[in-house]
């Protein structure tokens, strides 16, 4: 199978060829672990999972790594850390840091496992590569792109004569159009820090230029360096990181000597109701808020991956509600699935079209019309949209459609030659009134369970 993925570097669409077939390696930023995920941090979750699903399939399971780091080192974790040992809390500041990094990693797990997300292979915490990023450091600066000053070392973005060419601006429109931090230790408004001074009040590491902590783009530069080496194949995240974070990542690696990533991948944002998603707007949320609130993993999967990656997605109540319709029936078809499968060729060769996934579930929607639910069932556990069995929200564990499927067409079998449609209507007022929506054709029978169905009210029934 050929995958073509489109490359933001080139910005085009290219024919994805790892540079080593059983070694293919994925690097993804992942969150700061200062609060909950929103709605928003987990739409390059789900769209890299896909492709790590993809890569596993046409490469091998034990052929591709996928690297999703964890950014522990954060002003904002620091905060919560001191306002937790100023109301008393045990434990020295790191500690507090640590537990504050461990509660958010474990709640971010517990999100994206009930979004159906495999684990990455490896997610490295950013404190656990403190030495590999200051010996990248000294190497900058050894090569003269970076300086230190006043305890803090920044780049020369100036020494790269490639800079902006991922986000296709140049320096003066960088300088022109952002707000960048004016400081007497910068030789120029557009230097990045690489590493900045710590006081008592914060966590920090010695280091060459006193003690302090990284800034947050080394980080990622020589955590991929560490664990995919020089080069690797994909480097993805929001389009929100393309500038500065992912920039500024190819300048410091690039001029360390490391080839870095050969396709870079960006999502586009999430909006809620077509708006920007924002506390002042009141549409904000997190993932845990809409699992609180009843709304299957499943659903929230299915939705984000309605929408193609490179284009804005919205949330709304309407594609939720319609989502979770759609994935009742398909459960309840899936679940008559018999023997083993592939996922259905359909399916692959979308996603293999630059991660198509709403192409993937057109296709979906064809395998349940042609009622091929061997190949549904299998394609719906390749797309992370259900696990060994349907989820008990859809099909209550245990409870099988086939013999009231299988009822009802044979009753109507018998209503055809005697013209007397009384059992049929028995059978199908007994499910309406259990919670269950009857679609009869001429050729087939579906039960499509509804939010309220209740399987105690079909006893006796058959």
């Amino acid at each position: 199978m050929t995958i073509q993925l489109y490359n933001t570097a080139t910005r085009r669409k290219e024919v994805f060829e790892p540079l080593d077939p059983d070694n293919v390696r994925m690097y993804v930023c992942g969150p700061t672990v200062y609060d909950r995920a929103h709605l928003g941090n987990a739409r390059p979750v789900l769209v890299f999972d896909v492709l790590f699903r993809l890569l596993r399939h046409v490469c091998g399971e034990d052929a591709v790594t996928y690297v999703r780091n964890f950014t522990d080192v954060d002003d904002k974790i620091n905060a919560t850390a001191l306002a937790r040992k100023e109301a008393g809390a045990d434990g020295t500041l790191e500690e507090l840091v640590a537990e504050r990094s461990d509660e958010t990693i474990g709640w971010y797990h517990a999100d994206m496992d009930a979004l159906g997300a495999l684990r990455p292979s490896q997610e490295p915490r950013a404190t656990q590569y403190i030495v590999q990023m200051v010996a990248m450091i000294e190497d900058l600066i050894g090569k003269g792109f970076a300086y230190a000053k006043d305890g803090h070392v920044l780049f020369r973005v100036r020494e790269y004569d490639k800079y902006g060419a991922l986000s296709g601006r140049s320096v003066d429109d960088m300088i022109a159009g952002a707000r960048v931090e004016i400081a007497p230790y910068k030789e120029d408004p557009m230097d990045f820090v690489l590493w900045k001074p710590s006081d008592d009040d914060l966590p920090g590491w010695d280091s060459p230029w006193g003690r302090g902590r990284p800034g947050w783009h080394i980080e990622c530069s020589a955590m991929a360096y560490d664990l995919l080496g020089d080069t690797f194949d994909i480097h993805g995240g929001g389009n929100d990181l393309q500038f500065p974070h992912h920039e500024n990542e190819i300048a410091q690696s690039k001029c360390a000597g490391h080839g870095f990533a050969r396709f870079w991948m960006h999502n586009e944002m999430l909006q809620v109701e077509g708006k920007k998603m924002s506390k002042s707007l009141g549409n904000f949320f997190t993932v845990r808020d809409l699992l609180d609130q009843g709304v299957p993993g499943e659903v929230i999967r299915f939705v984000m991956l309605s929408t193609h990656y490179r284009k804005p997605m919205d949330w709304t109540e309407k594609k939720r509600a319609e989502a979770e319709k759609i994935l009742r029936k398909w459960y309840a078809q899936a679940i008559q699935a018999v023997g083993t499968g592939e996922p259905y060729f359909g399916v692959t060769n979308a996603l293999s079209d630059d991660l198509n996934t709403a192409g993937a579930i057109a296709e979906l929607h064809q395998l349940s019309l042609a009622e091929d639910f061997t190949a549904l069932r299998h394609s719906l556990q390749f797309l992370g949209l259900m696990g060994d069995e349907a989820p008990e929200w859809a099909v209550p564990k245990g409870f099988d459609f086939m013999d009231y499927v299988d009822a009802l067409k044979a009753s109507r079998r018998a209503a055809m030659e005697t013209k007397d449609f009384a059992i049929v209507d028995r059978l199908k007022s007994g499910l309406l009134a259990a919670g269950v929506e009857v679609r009869m054709t001429k050729d087939s029978v579906d039960l499509l369970p509804g939010p309220n169905f209740d399987p105690s009210k079909l006893e006796g029934l058959l």
